[in-house]
C-alpha cells in the first residue's frame, strides 16, 4: 500500500513537471467566425460558442469587440440614440476579457485611443517601449509593420511572469485606411478596406500575440 502511495505521489510529480514544461496552450477569446486563429488549430471562441463562457486556466489572447469604445460609438450615440449604441455597452466584454488576462496569464488586444483604457484604469503606453500597469504591461503597436494595408493603430495588455517581448516597433504608413472619408481633402484619403479586411489580423501578428500568451 505504501509503495502504491509512493508511486502515486512520484507520478503526480512527474505529471507537474511535465505541465510546466510543455505549458498550456493559448485559447482564443472573441475571435471571427472565420478567424486564422481557427485555420491554425487554436481552441477559438468566436460569437456562437461564447466566450463569457470560459472557465479554463490555459493564458489567453482576448480579442474583444472594440465598437463601443471607440470616438464613433459617442457620435453614433448622439446622433441615433438606443441604450445598444451607448458607449461601453458591450455586455461585460471587455472586463471579461481583462478578467481573463490578469486571471490566467496572456494578452488583450484593442484599438489605440479605446475609452476603455481609461474606464478600466489601464495607463496609456508611452511610445516604442511596454508601459507598467498595475500588474501588467501595456503599449502601442501598428498593425501596419505586420502586414496589415491600414496602419491599425493597436494597443495591447499583457500580465505574465515578466516584462513581455517587444514587438516590432516600426511604424509604416498603411496604403489603405479603415472607416469613413477623410473630409479634410481628397490627398488625405486611401482606398478603404472592408470591414473584414479591417477587422483581420495578420498572420504574423497573430503568431507574436500567440508567443506572448504562450510566455505568460
Amino acid at each position: 500500500m505504501e509503495f502504491e502511495k509512493e508511486l502515486e505521489m512520484l507520478i503526480n510529480e512527474h505529471s507537474k513537471e511535465n505541465a510546466k514544461e510543455v505549458g498550456l496552450e493559448p485559447v482564443i477569446l472573441f475571435v471571427l467566425e472565420n478567424s486564422p486563429y481557427k485555420q491554425a488549430g487554436f481552441d477559438c471562441y468566436d460569437k456562437q460558442r461564447n466566450a463569457l463562457t470560459y472557465t479554463g486556466n490555459n493564458p489567453v489572447v482576448a480579442h474583444p469587440p472594440c465598437q463601443l469604445w471607440g470616438k464613433m460609438a459617442k457620435i453614433n450615440y448622439i446622433r441615433w440614440g438606443g441604450e445598444h449604441n451607448r458607449p461601453g455597452n458591450d455586455g461585460g466584454c471587455f472586463k471579461f476579457a481583462l478578467d481573463a488576462v490578469n486571471r490566467c496569464g496572456g494578452v488583450l488586444e484593442h484599438p489605440a485611443g479605446s475609452y476603455a483604457w481609461p474606464e478600466y484604469g489601464l495607463v496609456k503606453p508611452l511610445p516604442n517601449q511596454w508601459t507598467k500597469s498595475g500588474d501588467g504591461w501595456t503599449c502601442e503597436v501598428w498593425q501596419s509593420v505586420y502586414g496589415h494595408k491600414a496602419n491599425k493603430k493597436t494597443w495591447l495588455y499583457y500580465k505574465g511572469k515578466g516584462k513581455p517581448k517587444d514587438p516590432i516597433w516600426d511604424r509604416p504608413k498603411g496604403t489603405h485606411q479603415i472607416g469613413f472619408y477623410d473630409q479634410r481633402g481628397k490627398e488625405r484619403n486611401k482606398p478603404t478596406l472592408s470591414k473584414y479586411e479591417a477587422n483581420a489580423t495578420p498572420k504574423a501578428f497573430m503568431e507574436y500575440l500567440i508567443e506572448l500568451a504562450r510566455e505568460a
